[in-house]
């Protein structure tokens, strides 16, 4: 299950709105076959393994990290491939929450004789697939929200400059973060003061589709962003936002989607619809803030530079939270600590 689990992480950020799958057949204790989902409308990990395992899968044992479909969508159901192959066992290491299947899958296994395994590795297999989980039962993507600060809480100087609060291998974790989203927000406030790229800066051949949320477009005329060719970009405005500049956009390659009233839960809806399954939060305080109060922040990573600033006009993470007493602070669970060089790294999971 571990290896199916390492099988599915080569496809990760290029199988949305499907989940990532990997599958192994066993022979006698040897590998037979393998394989993973590339994308979707391409064939699922089973039928990639059994392709591979050939006649030795007849009696043998597929190992899968999510359950098989047992349903025609843009491919045939994979529970009839491993009925025709004659696999003996099937290992699942979870039930697909798509509604689609909810166990269907094994229970058609199961009628025609298969013998049926469920649960193995299943924490390792949710957390793999979090973000499909979350497309599923909350009907939106899930959230990620990314921000780097000093060690008194800081993310910039008074003056707004910022690079860099953390060092390059912080840096390269968000990059590698950034390959494995479906889209990474901004606000216009970062467009103007840090001209971001927002791309995996060639630690993966997948970089996410850059969205900018700007009530007015009063945005740079040139930016990074507004360079198409090797990421999309999507800009979120409102009704008022200026018509020229709208045009301007449009020509130079952006799609501009107007969003009225411009929240972030109007934007993760609209990105959901689009089959996004896990977007980046990469914006100031204000958007955060207002992010968190939408209800669209799953999960924080947290990076701590051990550097002093100081400053009451230098930002913060976080704007207002409408917060006035530490009993109502928003706790985080599930935390982990890395170390990244000199930097620190705290991910956890928002509690709402």
């Amino acid at each position: 299950m571990n290896h199916c689990l390492e099988l599915a992480q080569q496809a990760a950020g290029q199988t949305a709105p499907n989940p990532l799958v990997g599958s192994v057949v066993v022979q006698a204790g040897q590998v037979v076959g393998e394989g993973f989902h590339p994308g979707a409308g391409q064939p699922h990990a089973e039928v990639f393994a059994l392709r591979q395992a050939g006649d030795q899968a007849k009696g043998a044992t597929l190992y899968v990290n999510l359950e098989p479909c047992n349903h025609t969508g843009r491919t045939p159901p994979c529970t009839e491939a491993i009925i025709q192959a004659g696999i003996r066992r099937v290992v699942a290491g979870m039930v697909d929450p798509d509604p689609r299947v909810a166990g269907g899958g094994l229970e058609r296994l199961r009628q025609v004789g298969t013998e049926v395994m469920v649960g193995v590795e299943e924490a390792a297999c949710q957390r793999l697939n979090e973000a499909f989980v979350c497309r599923i039962l909350r009907q939106r993507p899930l959230g990620l929200l990314k921000y780097a600060m000093t060690l008194d809480g800081k993310i910039a100087t008074a003056t707004g400059h910022s690079q860099w609060v953390t060092g390059p291998e912080a840096r390269a974790a968000v990059h590698q973060l950034r390959a494995v989203c479906d889209a990474v927000v901004v606000g216009g406030n970062t467009v103007r003061c840090d001209n971001p790229h927002l791309t995996s800066h060639g630690h993966s051949a997948h970089n996410p589709r850059r969205v900018v949320m700007s009530r007015h477009l009063d945005l740079p005329t040139q930016a990074h962003l507004w360079d198409t060719e090797m990421a999309p970009t999507t800009v979120f405005t409102s009704a008022a936002a200026d018509g020229e500049r709208r045009q301007a956009l449009t020509q130079s390659g952006v799609d501009v989607v107007v969003v009225d009233p411009l929240t972030p839960k109007l934007v993760m809806q609209h990105l959901y619809e689009q089959g996004c399954a896990q977007v980046l939060w990469e914006c100031g305080g204000t958007l955060a803030a207002q992010a968190i109060r939408d209800g669209v922040i799953d999960k924080v990573w947290a990076f701590v530079a051990p550097k002093l600033v100081g400053g009451q006009d230098a930002p913060t993470p976080l704007g207002d939270l409408g917060i006035t007493e530490m009993s109502a602070a928003l706790p985080l669970r599930d935390l982990i600590w890395r170390s990244l060089g000199p930097d620190l790294l705290l991910e956890g999971y928002l509690i709402p």
